[in-house]
């Protein structure tokens, strides 16, 4: 006779625990007085190569979650270059006198820039002083008076380009002799000779490093102010002009949001444009009066590096759909959003929360607190190996720690602040979460916490409200009829089923015929459906969930209403990890606790989770009083176990499954259904 006897594994409290000891805080030394970029050295070395690479298209893309400290990083990594002002050049635009609507562009050492406007005003003050001597002006005259005034400009000022631009200035003297023949014309004529100096770096020590955050047309290209009336004789397109960032930034760098730019239609090919040919277009994207302005500056040649940052799915979405994208960006930093805990690492978060709270005048951190922070991090990243990269979040909690402490004038940020400031979060984003609960309590949602059911399973759910996040059991249910119609996703067939679930629901046909039907074809019609649910559902992490409910019901078997489950499976009957498991495992208890449960609830997860477990502590000393479970399980036979109290059962030599066991029960279930399902002769 087959030996039916089993035991269920569940975690002890020690297990389920998990804390950062704070004599972590000392032995973690030694702590960087200097924060620095930590957990990203891929990321860092590609910034590296991708700024000391001059090539054409090396220009980078920056991805990652906010707060890991992207654009800390580009400041770090960008600092060693800034010292070189060799590539940078004064800009200006002057009047085209041959084609005033296409201004001419001058470029200039540094510091030359200044120094050519301020001559150019000179000239416009001389040339008025000597025009007013007297009244009338033959060309003669004005040939010697402009030669006289011009060839010193000549040369100071040897760009070839500057030199051409003198010598139309005076012949443009010249060629308006009939307006000083007779009388000194306004003063408005002169300021054709005005310099619009755009980028002047007369004072400037560095190369530019420009963060636009904000990108549009005028931010990044620059703009022109065009009048309402365009035939204006006193309007000069040359002044009209303002240099946006990209002139700015000219020599240096320049970062960009990726995720603002593709919201301005059209601004990105315009951008792709610019980074192909490296020559900046001012052009001004605005009709006045429905009649275009058909001001066109002359190209500028540009020499920057572009680093635009956005998320993960920017950057795919970019290659994607841009077949020139990485020509133009050969360079991807990607941040990690987790990191190995190491001692460097621990070491280097310790001071980035020591430098917040210096630098923001926060009340003392202890190193309880420290050690709470840190495993606070761990949570965030779902790893008790790990932390999170996001520091931005711990420095938040921090702040709202010191907040709290303050409130009731407690005298320093301890572990009891850090954690009043988590429950304060809870509370405030609970909204949700309460409704969940009354509508539990007054039977509202249909759910049953206790006693057994067939077909029945209480699956786990994470709902997401912003940045928070919490947990809530979602009954699942499963019916079984013979056909040949096989599983049928009922929230695939109301279109409320997401790709990655559907292939789960695959998944467990290819798992009955693989450990059932092995003999007999499958023929089987079954309905799943999530009750009550009536949002989109995607993700595999309800698939065990599922599998459990429809074996519960090919069997008839019934199962425990008392423990709920999660966990990805796949065809081979082997539980795979799942995110979001402290939520989901705080959320079912939670719900318990609500309805003051005694009949010892709990939780199945899959084994490679255990890691993941950041439990409030709540529930830690209710696993250690009993009163709260978490079973581990590798298979889905041992969760079966779990669920009905009966031994799922192995093959024996033969093929066959012993009797009395839940695996028998299925697949004679099964043979049946197929039995039924066969055509009658």
């Amino acid at each position: 006779m087959a030996d039916l006897r089993f035991t269920n594994r569940e975690l002890t409290a020690e297990e389920a625990q998990f804390t950062y000891d704070p004599s972590i805080v000392q032995e973690a030394a030694p702590i960087p007085e200097h924060f620095g970029i930590i957990g990203q050295p891929r990321a860092m070395r590609a910034l590296a190569m991708g700024l000391a690479v001059p090539g054409r298209g090396y220009n980078i893309f920056v991805s990652g979650d906010p707060g890991t400290g992207r654009s800390t990083a580009i400041s770090i990594a960008t600092d060693s270059y800034l010292s070189d002002t060799s590539q940078l050049k004064d800009i200006a635009f002057v009047h085209n006198f041959t084609h005033p609507d296409a201004p001419t562009a001058l470029t200039f050492a540094v510091g030359r820039g200044k120094a050519f406007s301020l001559a150019m005003r000179q000239f416009i003050t001389e040339v008025t002083k000597e025009l007013a001597k007297q009244p009338h002006w033959n060309k003669r005259e004005l040939e010697q008076l402009a030669h006289r005034l011009i060839e010193p400009l000549i040369e100071q000022f040897t760009e070839p380009r500057v030199q051409i631009y003198l010598k139309a200035v005076m012949q443009d003297l010249v060629e308006h002799t009939y307006l000083f023949s007779t009388s000194i014309p306004d003063t408005a004529f002169f300021q054709r000779y005005r310099v619009n100096l755009l980028v002047d770096h007369e004072h400037t020590e560095q190369r530019p490093l420009l963060f636009e955050t904000h990108p549009t047309f005028a931010n990044l290209f620059g703009s022109l102010d065009v009048p309402g009336n365009t035939y204006d004789e006193q309007y000069l397109p040359f002044l009209s002009i303002h240099a946006g960032s990209l002139l700015r930034s000219a020599g240096g760098y320049i970062v960009i949001s990726a995720e603002e730019m593709l919201t301005v239609e059209g601004l990105w090919e315009a951008f792709k444009r610019f980074l192909t040919t490296n020559t900046l277009v001012i052009q001004n994207t605005i009709q006045q009066n429905s009649i275009s302005a058909g001001i066109r500056p002359e190209p500028v040649p540009l020499m920057l590096k572009v680093i635009l940052i956005g998320s993960e799915d920017s950057y795919e979405a970019f290659c994607d759909h841009d077949a020139d994208f990485l020509k133009l960006f050969k360079v991807s930093a990607e941040f990690d959003y987790t990191m190995p805990a190491t001692t460097e690492h621990i070491a280097g978060c310790i001071g980035f929360i020591r430098k917040v709270a210096k630098e923001e005048n926060l009340l003392s951190v202890t190193d309880d607190a420290v050690a709470e922070l840190l495993r606070f991090s761990a949570f965030v990243a779902e790893s008790r190996d790990e932390l999170t990269t996001q520091l931005s979040l711990l420095a938040d909690l921090l702040h709202e720690a010191h907040y709290w402490a303050q409130a009731v004038k407690h005298p320093c940020i301890d572990r009891q602040m850090i954690l009043e400031a988590i429950r304060e979060r809870d509370y405030a984003s609970g909204v949700t979460e309460m409704r969940i609960l009354e509508e539990i309590t007054s039977g509202e949602m249909i759910i049953a916490l206790d006693g057994y059911k067939t077909g029945v399973v209480n699956g786990l759910a994470v709902l997401d409200r912003g940045p928070a996040s919490f947990g809530t059991p979602t009954v699942i249910s499963a019916t079984v009829a013979p056909g040949s119609e096989g599983i049928v996703n009922i929230e695939h067939e109301a279109g409320l089923s997401g790709e990655i679930h559907d292939k789960g629901l695959l998944i467990l046909e290819g798992y009955l015929r693989k450990r059932y039907a092995r003999n007999f074809p499958l023929s089987i019609y079954s309905g799943i459906c999530f009750e009550q649910s009536y949002a989109e559902i995607d993700g595999d992490s309800a698939s065990s969930s599922e599998l459990y409910a429809l074996l519960s019901a090919i069997g008839e078997l019934p199962i425990k209403q008392n423990v709920a489950v999660t966990g990805s499976v796949n065809q081979m009957g082997e539980l795979q990890p799942v995110g979001g498991i402290n939520e989901k495992i705080s959320g079912f208890y939670t719900v318990c606790k609500h309805l003051n449960l005694k009949n010892h609830p709990g939780v199945i997860i899959p084994v490679q989770n255990i890691r993941s477990l950041i439990l409030p502590y709540e529930i830690i000393e209710a696993i250690r009083k009993k009163e709260f479970h978490i079973y581990p399980v590798q298979t889905i036979d041992e969760g079966m176990q779990i669920l009905t109290d009966r031994p799922a059962g192995i093959r024996n030599q033969k093929g066959n499954f012993p009797i009395d066991t839940c695996n028998r029960t299925i697949e004679d279930r099964l043979r049946h259904l197929f039995d039924i399902s066969r055509p009658q002769n």
